[in-house]
């Protein structure tokens, strides 16, 4: 029988980015988090210097890549790895849609994740037709829990869990007997302090997990910190065990990173120039748009961290997306992110600077007609 997958939301969009391509000016799509800016160039190097790619490559990963994840893991988030617990990810949405069906779950199984959250830790649960239960408070998750994802920065809402909030859902997990997979991939990206000048915390901390990484992943990917969305370059690090498992999985399944990508990871993960030089790039754009937005009246919430802005105007989420169209401005409303973001939109930061300042002129202007 047909799965029951959930309504892929970004479709509903298409009128109201008509009416936003149609202001004068054209459009500006505030409404997907898509890096706009040049991949590094030492990146594009290391890839065409290993496009001699004749044979398969391994789905493991190198040992060079497998040595290069670990090492990224000790210098920027304290955390001591070896080649054992990490695993090269064909980008990291794979790996969330496909995790629940690895793991051998099913009905009457329960996947649980964040009250406002992105959509594929649900359609992971149809894909195996468990159930799916948005759920912050660990108190709260039931005995049925097998699989739990957590997401810090959260995609839409920027909220960063703190050691200790990751340790009561690392806690929570165990008890159950449940696997919890931290989904990171904004960790570079914090705005508010202690998080400007440092990661935001792993899962994998050992104030976390203890001396045990049983049960717990990281997932990151290299698409926002290094704009490498096109390459499709993630990993997973954590449990060995399991990573074995799923490792397994992937190997009679061919999923494997191509070999020039997992050579431009290397050089991705090793370089912290880059990554730098891009943060600057977002906390300009971010401190334009966030003044914009809070003259035009919104309030801003949580958006501690990642590309993103949690914004409202204490209304219907697509009265607000409709109200910016008319000013040639596309976000996206919170309600694609479960009924949490019922008032909210998500303003994406992934723009150009002069796109970024029109947006900025445009909701000047409409402060300005507000203000009478």
């Amino acid at each position: 029988m047909p799965l029951d997958l959930p309504d892929f939301p970004w479709d509903q969009l298409a009128p109201y980015k008509q009416r936003a391509t149609a202001y004068d000016g054209g459009i500006v799509d505030l409404s997907v988090g898509s890096p706009v800016d040049p991949t590094p160039e030492i990146v594009r190097r290391a890839l065409a210097d290993a496009t001699d790619a004749h044979a398969y490559p391994q789905v493991a990963g190198t040992p060079a890549l497998r040595d290069a994840i670990a090492a990224w893991y000790g210098r920027r988030q304290g955390v001591q790895l070896t080649a054992d617990h990490v695993l090269p990810t064909i980008g990291s949405k794979e790996f969330i849609a496909g995790l629940a069906l690895w793991m051998g779950l099913g009905p009457g199984d329960t996947v649980v994740f964040p009250e406002a959250a992105y959509p594929t830790y649900e359609l992971g649960a149809a894909l195996v037709r468990a159930d799916a239960l948005a759920a912050d408070d660990p108190a709260s998750w039931p005995s049925s829990t097998k699989l739990v994802w957590l997401n810090s920065p959260g995609n839409p809402d920027g909220r960063v869990l703190s050691i200790e909030q990751l340790r009561a859902a690392v806690d929570r997990a165990r008890e159950l007997g449940a696997v919890i997979v931290g989904d990171e991939c904004y960790a570079e990206l914090g705005w508010d302090a202690p998080y400007d000048t440092t990661p935001t915390p792993t899962i994998l901390d050992p104030r976390v997990v203890g001396d045990s990484f049983d049960g717990v992943l990281s997932v990151y990917s290299l698409s926002k910190q290094s704009n490498l969305a096109g390459y499709r370059a993630a990993f997973v690090a954590g449990d060995p065990a399991l990573l074995a498992d799923v490792l397994a999985i992937r190997k009679h399944t061919g999923m494997m990173p191509p070999l020039p990508v997992q050579h431009a990871m290397i050089v991705a993960l090793q370089d912290t120039t880059h990554v730098q030089q891009q943060k600057t790039r977002y906390r300009n754009r971010r401190n334009v748009l966030r003044t914009a937005f809070e003259r035009a009246g919104f309030r801003i919430d949580a958006s501690g961290a990642g590309l993103y802005l949690w914004a409202t105007r204490d209304e219907p989420a697509l009265d607000t997306v409709a109200w910016l169209a008319e000013r040639g401005i596309l976000v996206a409303p919170g309600t694609f992110y479960g009924a949490a973001g019922a008032r909210h939109v998500r303003v994406a930061l992934t723009a150009t600077d002069d796109r970024i300042a029109a947006a900025a002129q445009r909701l000047a202007s409409a402060g300005r007609v507000a203000n009478g």
